[in-house]
């Protein structure tokens, strides 16, 4: 569990779990670029981390941006020489049934968590294969990579499209030494499932608490959220596992919801 050495590029790194990764990320060692589509927040992130002992560069990036993307890539290139870990993790969320999704909603959160995804992995992948030293690729996927929850048709197809495109990259990238992986955390409480418990209440004519016990952790086997630090744990472990032999896998943190 150590990246001393590495440097790290996490996207939508100025809260919520990707925040819990960059801080577990320099702890291991490694330099962390805050990339984040909220500049001020990345800075602010960054300085945190600077002020702690850790390296840290904030970068501002919409990604789904192409040219926004390439450019914060370089500038990590620019400040730190290399990019060895990616970790794919800028999201949102839209709740609606899909009688009533716009498509104008369904575009905005594929190409954040999709578009934005393949355009990252991209920049950085050519980065890897050209240095020649490796890296890990990692994906934010969830649960809902492997199953469905109604009302959230963009966001499962587009966790189950990550799933697919982290095993292409895992073929493609082994004889460069670059692995590719996919987290699937459960319920994590954060901002974007705090904004999502009110919305769900509504739709489904149930109360707040409800939606927690009921439809979020009714499947966990203790009801709880899994942490942000759960899930940056396991960034760590896979960013720094040594071979190929973890590749072009989904790892499944969620209290037990979702066993395979």
């Amino acid at each position: 569990m150590n990246l001393k050495d590495k440097t790290a590029m996490i996207t939508g790194a100025a809260s919520g779990i990707g925040r819990e990764i960059a801080r577990a990320f320099y702890k291991a060692g490694a330099k962390v670029c805050i990339a984040d589509i909220s500049w001020e927040a990345a800075r602010t992130t960054a300085q945190e981390i600077g002020e702690e002992g850790g390296d840290a560069l904030a970068v501002a990036m919409d990604v789904s941006d192409e040219q926004g993307v390439e450019t914060g890539v370089q500038k990590v290139i620019a400040s730190f020489g290399r990019v060895d870990v990616l970790v794919s993790n800028a999201g949102i969320q839209h709740i609606a049934p899909v009688v009533d999704l716009s498509f104008a909603n369904w575009r905005r959160l594929i190409a954040i968590h999709l578009d934005g995804a393949f355009l990252t992995t991209r920049a950085c992948l050519r980065h890897m294969q050209a240095a020649g030293r490796g890296g890990s690729i990692l994906y934010m996927g969830s649960v809902h990579s492997k199953q469905a929850s109604p009302l959230k048709a963009p966001y499962v197809a587009a966790k189950h499209g990550l799933l697919g495109l982290c095993k292409v990259v895992a073929i493609e990238g082994a004889q460069f030494g670059v692995r590719a992986n996919l987290i699937c955390p459960g319920f994590v409480r954060t901002p974007l499932v705090d904004q999502q418990i009110p919305e769900q209440a509504t739709r489904l004519g149930i109360t707040e608490e409800e939606v927690i016990k009921k439809i979020m952790l009714k499947d966990t086997v203790d009801g709880e959220f899994t942490t942000t630090a759960d899930v940056a744990d396991l960034a760590v472990f896979l960013a720094s596992f040594p071979s190929n032999a973890l590749t072009g896998q989904s790892i499944v943190v969620s209290h037990g919801w979702h066993m395979q």
